[in-house]
């Protein structure tokens, strides 16, 4: 796990998520599959992540949007909405891509993103919302 890849997935973690988030990916993982652990931060994060073709910002509301349409997926919602504060989106600015996605993926999902943010906004202590 000490490849190119890897370091740069690392790199790119910490850089949007945090000093440890790298670490935290690799230990939720290590007793169940450390190999998903190591795809996500080496591919994911240090394959395409990194990536320069869009910003930081730009990859996050992508991202907000495809876990939206897709369902299901409000834990790792949770992880990008929190991520998306950290590359500098609003709040406002995520809700405003969440109420788009409903035209999109239906009501259903965009409340579930919606409640999801509401939740991380809530411990961020950034509630109420303003911007609309």
């Amino acid at each position: 796990m000490t490849d190119e890849r890897f370091e740069r997935g690392l790199k790119t973690l910490t850089e949007i998520d945090g000093e440890g988030a790298g670490q935290q990916v690799l230990d939720a993982l290590a007793d169940v599959s450390p190999a998903l652990a190591e795809a996500v931060v080496s591919w994911g994060c240090g394959e395409i992540y990194s990536r320069p073709g869009l910003a930081p910002r730009e990859r996050q509301l992508v991202t907000l949007g495809m876990l939206t349409a897709l369902g299901g997926c409000e834990p790792q919602l949770e992880v990008h909405v929190n991520t998306s504060l950290n590359v500098g989106l609003t709040p406002a600015e995520i809700v405003e891509a969440l109420l788009h996605s409903a035209a999109y993926c239906g009501f259903p999902k965009a409340l579930n993103a919606t409640f999801t943010a509401k939740k991380v906004f809530g411990e961020r202590e950034l509630l109420p919302v303003t911007g609309d």
